[in-house]
């Protein structure tokens, strides 16, 4: 049995954690329930049986075999993912500090990565080249001041992030379990990150993430950063899941503001009406952190009772109410994870993580066999962009970009700019 490190899990602890972490209906906050109460995890896993069929009116939970948790240990060890535990010095210390951070993160890369401030960039998977052009600017401009960029590995704007800051160092966190990232043709994108960044989940190794994961995903991105900046977002986009935890975790809100003729920029651009932090360049991301360090922020950007009857994000068992063991639980405990809620004018929906993370098509340099003219017109928007942008975020070559623009000028659907810049012409009437 190998012995503990100074705040590290031994063997044999680290399999108790698995096991009770895994086990049907304990989440974060139950997990610490658990072990406030008892202890440590196998006393935990001991009461855990009894105690919920007491709770549950006499229903058995599930709770993981001591095999399955070796598999899993296997399995990590197998592709160089280490676990880590709240009291690990490995852990992130931004996420350590939100309500319900994951009990247990697997963590593969370079460890010191998460030691660092981070700003999270998410976005929309369907992203204007000129969305795509400003979030590459941007996590470039932000890793030269020493923030590691933070994101959740999709299409579209996560993915622009990533490769910007390659070689600076990124941390991207999985919907799923280390062995199955998704999208799947990120995959070499993964192992480039995991070179000189990090690969954050809290998932079983081979989880295969559902579509309620990626709101739980998303948590996480904010807890990681000091700030969370929306580059591109439609309404009830998921990115704006993940502003909505960092403003409930006391983190930054910055807003990259769109075309008012562009669906892409509703959401963004709610969120600034709302009273997120303009952003049009680095200087002012850097400028609030630097001004408000150790300071963190008060205003509350959405309306806290739209949270109410809306479905928790983890399944949890709340195993002392109404039993002796009430007084166990934190009485400061803040509300269960639910997705935020779009603005209270709008009718209510599904978070679009559910829907979009999955099935969202691939583009760009993503999807080669697309129409050169369907990629660029996915591309543009109501924003001028430069040719030599669009070009390189289209990844087409610039013959066939300049072919498809001849053949949009022709048809009257292209403007064109000063400085060789283009944009879509929208037919726009009141």
């Amino acid at each position: 049995m190998t012995e503990a490190s100074p705040g590290r899990l031994s063997e044999e602890q680290l399999v108790d954690w698995l096991r009770l972490i895994r086990s049907e209906n304990v989440g974060p906050r139950t997990f610490r329930q658990l072990i406030n109460r008892f202890g440590g995890a196998g006393a935990a896993l001991d009461a855990l049986p009894s105690l919920a069929a007491r709770s549950l009116r006499g229903r058995i939970i599930r709770i993981a075999t001591r095999e399955e948790a070796l598999r899993e240990i296997e399995a990590a060890r197998a592709l160089g993912v280490r676990f880590a535990t709240t009291g690990d010095p490995d852990y992130p210390p931004l996420l350590r500090e939100i309500v319900d951070a994951p009990p247990l993160i697997g963590m593969r890369g370079v460890f010191w990565t998460a030691q660092r401030d981070g700003v999270a960039i998410v976005g929309s998977r369907n992203a204007s080249a000129a969305g795509l052009a400003f979030a590459e600017r941007l996590a470039r401009s932000l890793a030269l001041e020493n923030y590691v960029i933070v994101s959740g590995l999709a299409r579209g704007i996560d993915a622009v992030a990533h490769r910007a800051t390659l070689e600076t160092g990124t941390i991207a966190v999985l919907a799923g379990g280390h062995a199955r990232p998704y999208p799947a043709e990120h995959a070499r994108l993964v192992e480039e990150i995991a070179e000189r960044g990090l690969i954050v989940s809290e998932m079983p190794i081979e989880w295969e993430p559902r579509g309620r994961d990626f709101p739980r995903r998303n948590r996480i991105i904010s807890g990681l950063s000091r700030a969370t900046i929306v580059v591109e977002a439609a309404r009830r986009s998921g990115s704006l899941i993940t502003a909505r935890f960092a403003n409930e975790q006391g983190r930054e809100v910055f807003a990259v503001p769109g075309s008012p003729l562009d669906p892409r920029a509703e959401g963004v651009n709610d969120l600034i009406r709302q009273g997120a932090t303009l952003c049009a360049r680095p200087e002012d991301v850097t400028s609030v952190l630097a001004e408000n360090a150790g300071t963190p922020p008060r205003k509350n950007l959405f309306d806290d009772d739209s949270l109410e009857g809306q479905d928790t994000l983890i399944d949890e068992l709340d195993l002392f109410a109404g039993l002796d063991g009430a007084a166990f639980e934190e009485r400061a405990a803040p509300k269960r994870f639910s997705p935020p809620s779009p603005p209270p004018s709008l009718p209510p929906s599904p978070p679009a993580d559910c829907v979009a993370d999955l099935d969202a098509p691939p583009r760009g340099d993503e999807a080669p066999q697309r129409d050169a003219q369907e990629v660029i017109l996915s591309l543009l928007g109501p924003a001028p962009i430069a040719i030599d942008d669009l070009i390189r975020v289209a990844g087409l070559t610039a013959r066939e970009v300049q072919g498809v623009l001849v053949e949009l000028d022709i048809e009257g659907r292209l403007q064109r700019h000063g400085a060789s810049s283009v944009s879509l012409v929208i037919n726009y009437k009141l």
